[in-house]
């Protein structure tokens, strides 16, 4: 079993910036890609990006030079550097991890972009 532990949500103005964290901890032998999505309200939930373990990136087009995924594999952890935030920005933000023989999901933090 793998457990996330995610942090970094909260209020922030447009324009602002945000960086949200995820950590796995727990049975840990395999991971080979870690990724952010994010469900707006009322609607479907959507990738934002992800990050191998060799560090390639993915991102959705929505985000694209304003967001940032990075990874410290010795922490097991997955960064997500938000800039230039927008108010359609706002949803609760779920990190994923991908091992050899699955998937986990954390429980997400809200991310709010308001003046």
């Amino acid at each position: 079993q793998v457990q996330l532990a995610e942090s970094g949500g909260g209020l922030v103005q447009p324009g602002g910036s945000l960086r949200l964290s995820c950590a796995a901890s727990g049975s840990i032998f395999s991971i080979y890609a870690m990724g952010w999505y994010r469900q707006p309200p009322g609607q479907q939930r959507e990738l934002v990006a992800t990050i191998t373990s060799g560090g390639i990136t993915n991102y959705a087009d929505s985000v694209k030079g304003r967001f940032i995924i990075s990874r410290d594999n010795a922490k097991n952890t997955v960064y997500l550097q938000m800039n230039s935030l927008k108010p359609e920005d706002t949803a609760v933000y779920f990190c994923k991890t991908y091992t050899a023989r699955t998937f986990y999901w954390g429980q997400g933090t809200q991310v709010t972009v308001s003046a």
